[in-house]
């Protein structure tokens, strides 16, 4: 099991929430709490369960300014797309079995504020992407399970 929550720089809430996932994996799992999948991926081993793409693509927003407009047109939105690439190509080349969770924001809300559409944007690019490399896909709805693909 992969979580990629990390610790959001002294959030007490976001640490409260990290706490209680962490109380709610069963005790027998192997759990690595970090966004660098890259490595994991290139490593043979066991089936990984990600969870979730939305959280590392948060932590990938961060490390490249992307919530700032300046940082963003100066190099912060090609090192996203790099970051993206990479985590794409090692999921094309990994041999490990993967599922990953992620989020869809795109079919809700108009996000208020320009860092919020452009993190809706660039998680619908980072799904898109991601599912053209897997063998199935699947739209998780009220429960409900929907084969996009496979």
């Amino acid at each position: 099991y992969v979580a990629t929550g990390g610790s959001r720089n002294g959030d007490t809430e976001w640490a409260a929430r990290v706490g209680a996932h962490r109380e709610r994996r069963p005790g027998s799992w192997r759990t690595a709490e970090t966004c660098d999948l890259v490595p994991l991926l290139k490593d043979e081993g066991p089936p990984l369960l990600v969870d979730c793409l939305s959280l590392w693509l948060t932590d990938a927003m961060d490390a490249v300014g992307a919530w700032d407009d300046e940082e963003w047109a100066d190099g912060g939105e090609r090192a996203l797309r790099d970051r993206v690439r990479e985590l794409t190509q090692a999921v094309r080349g990994t041999r490990r079995t993967l599922v990953a969770v992620s989020n869809e924001v795109g079919s809700g809300i108009v996000p208020a504020t320009a860092s919020g559409r452009r993190y809706r944007d660039e998680l619908g690019r980072l799904n898109a992407a991601f599912a053209a490399e897997c063998e199935q896909v699947l739209l998780v709805v009220a429960g409900q399970a929907l084969v996009l693909r496979g």
